[in-house]
């Protein structure tokens, strides 16, 4: 599928991505690999796809400007909340140093699991449970990505950021989101709007309570 994957990488280029690093990763991410056999046919389209649980892989656009708007250089670590099918986490592995990663359902940290391991991910941890109360163990992070909508950023996952680190997290109602990009500057943390979005809901102690 490497021609489809070339025509995602185009389409990228004409949505504004600019990144080249950003591009090369998902030049070498086989998106087919991260989506179930039903949906296969639709990998490289621009368009979220279910991945089962209730659960979606996010457009390829959105995955390409969360990375872009991190300004990456190679050498972070990086917290991602929502693993998912992991095809994020895989994006992630050509563009940093080190991922740790954390996913609340067990068939999808299963599925996310075996399919890290066959695009041959070496600079991955893997942890099943709440992401909104992150990975203290490794902290401080470069970066964090939030991959689900919350009603406001888990304080857990600021107090987790490096100096001068970034986290793009969704913030609002159910229904519709504000991604927000929070920068954490010593005893201070800005926090910018970027843009309108719809995630799936980020359960968890300091997110949605489960229903």
């Amino acid at each position: 599928m490497r021609g489809a994957r070339r025509r995602l990488v185009e389409t990228l280029r004409e949505k504004g991505i600019r990144d080249l690093a950003v591009l090369r990763a998902f030049d070498l991410t086989r998106r087919h690999e991260f989506v179930p056999t039903g949906v296969r046919h639709r990998a490289y389209e621009d368009a979220p796809l279910p991945i089962g649980s209730g659960q979606t892989i996010s457009q390829p656009s959105i995955h390409a400007r969360y990375l872009e708007l991190l300004q990456l250089k190679g050498t972070e670590r990086v917290l991602e909340i929502g693993t998912g099918s992991g095809y994020q986490t895989v994006l992630l592995s050509h563009l940093v140093a080190q991922i740790f990663t954390i996913e609340r359902i067990p068939a999808l940290y299963t599925m996310a699991r075996e399919a890290i391991a066959r695009a041959g991910a070496k600079n991955v941890s893997m942890l099943l449970g709440d992401g909104t109360v992150g990975w203290r163990e490794y902290a401080p992070y470069d970066a964090i990505l939030v991959s689900a909508g919350g009603p406001s950023v888990p304080q857990p996952l600021v107090e987790q950021l490096a100096e001068g680190g970034r986290m793009l997290v969704p913030v609002g109602p159910m229904e519709e989101q504000t991604l927000k990009l929070v920068t954490r500057h010593g005893a201070t943390v800005e926090t910018r709007d970027v843009a309108p979005v719809r995630f799936v809901p980020l359960y968890g102690s300091h997110g949605w309570e489960q229903q």
